[in-house]
């Protein structure tokens, strides 16, 4: 395949990392006002905490079917026009969120949502486009990073201008989308080539179970699949029940909760856009994912028991430094396979994630309100959390059971079949 040269792959590197940031920053300028908007439509909390659980599986059930169909898509026709319709769509959603008058047409705008949040997938694929092989673990975490400082800066800013009028920053976030969608239209390069692209499409190549299936040619991606829905699941325990612990546990405030996730956020830019080159180089990929997943079970112990804010600000220091897996992990995957699959194999691991997050949240929710006055024999605040730490000890077993399997420079030819 003809390659861009380093200036190239450098700005085109530039540009997207520019994108992901304008478009997490959109999302997470919504995080605090949503959850209020759905209530004042709803018309009582209760009624509201149930759409609010309804919509956040719509949207999650929406990645689940796209994201591999965006990715395919990619595959196909190119990574920038995909991209820019993804954006456009974003935009659209959040104008159509500022005017809902009603709960019918906030549900509209979480299925369009989650169609055009599905960019991810096609984001990922750029990056391992712009990547040679050896950097794509450090600029995955270059990627994870920049979401970092967009989960930073988005909800602080959704937060003032909440204070301003409800609606005020669904306007601004659709303001920012429309912002990057021209300066993608107008900047951002093509990254793949066409004598790089897919054959054309069929209908099967847009059934979103065929890119899931399509796991199954490789491997070690196959083996690793089940280590990544565990890990997920670990993840959406923190996702669902965060606010729920801190609150009922140790009494804070959402000015207490808004400070502890920026710090956080602040902490995984630093380990996924500074050290994790460093730590790869040092200890190597293999090593760095397995130390980054084995503290993601120590976080997760931290957090059940944590029974102070010291304690929960050390279990968002391990859990961070635990954040260097991600990349290393993904890097991993990228290199199984071929120019032409990079989207649909992103698509199909992003796929799986968001049908994690459709069935997590709720499961999460359940145990955690089970152990906390809903029907336990006993209390136990971190029940939900020591559930995540079991996923976490079984998806590290799994993914260092598989990876021991795997001489380093092994090709996808020679990795033996998986057990699982």
């Amino acid at each position: 395949m003809r390659r861009p040269h380093l200036p190239q792959r450098q700005a085109a590197l530039t540009f997207i990392l520019i994108t992901a940031l304008i478009d997490i920053m959109g999302i997470g300028l919504i995080i605090p006002v949503l959850p209020l908007l759905v209530k004042e439509l709803a018309g009582s909390a209760v009624a509201g905490a149930r759409y609010i659980g309804i919509f956040t599986a719509v949207y999650a059930a929406m990645q689940f079917v796209f994201a591999p169909i965006l990715g395919t898509l990619s595959d196909r026709y190119g990574r920038r026009p995909v991209l820019l319709v993804s954006l456009l769509g974003v935009g659209l959603d959040y104008i159509l969120l500022a005017v809902a008058p009603n709960l019918w047409w906030l549900f509209v705008g979480r299925v369009v949502a989650g169609i055009a949040g599905s960019s991810l997938t096609v984001a990922n694929a750029y990056i391992a486009d712009v990547s040679p092989p050896e950097e794509r673990a450090k600029n995955f975490g270059r990627l994870g990073a920049t979401f970092g400082v967009g989960f930073i800066l988005g909800p602080a800013l959704g937060g003032v201008l909440g204070d301003i009028g409800l609606r005020v920053p669904f306007m601004f976030a659709a303001g920012l989308a429309l912002l990057n969608f021209l300066y993608g239209y107008f900047v951002l390069p093509e990254s793949l080539p066409p004598e790089s692209r897919g054959a054309r499409l069929g209908r099967s190549a847009l059934n979103p179970l065929v890119p899931i299936l399509a796991l199954s040619r490789y491997p070690l991606i196959r083996s690793l699949a089940g280590g990544f829905i565990l890990l997920n699941m670990a993840g959406q325990v923190i996702f669902s029940t965060w606010v729920l612990y801190t609150e009922g546990v140790l009494s804070w405030s959402p000015t207490q909760n808004g400070v502890a996730l920026a710090f956080f956020g602040l902490l995984s830019a630093i380990v996924q856009g500074v050290l994790i080159s460093r730590i790869i180089k040092w200890v190597g990929e293999r090593r760095a994912i397995v130390f980054g997943l084995t503290l993601g079970i120590a976080e997760m112990l931290l957090l059940a028991f944590a029974r102070s804010s010291a304690v929960l600000y050390l279990s968002l220091i391990v859990g961070a430094l635990g954040s260097l897996a991600g990349p290393a992990l993904q890097g991993l995957i990228s290199r199984q396979v071929g120019e032409s699959e990079q989207g649909r194999v992103q698509g199909a691991l992003t796929s799986l994630g968001s049908l994690v997050g459709v069935v997590g949240p709720l499961l999460a929710t359940w145990v955690f309100a089970y152990f906390n006055g809903g029907g336990a024999s006993f209390e136990l605040p971190g029940a939900a959390f020591l559930m995540g730490a079991l996923f976490s000890l079984l998806g590290t077993l799994l993914v260092w059971v598989i990876l021991r399997r795997v001489p380093p420079a092994a090709p996808l030819e020679a990795v033996p079949e998986p057990f699982v």
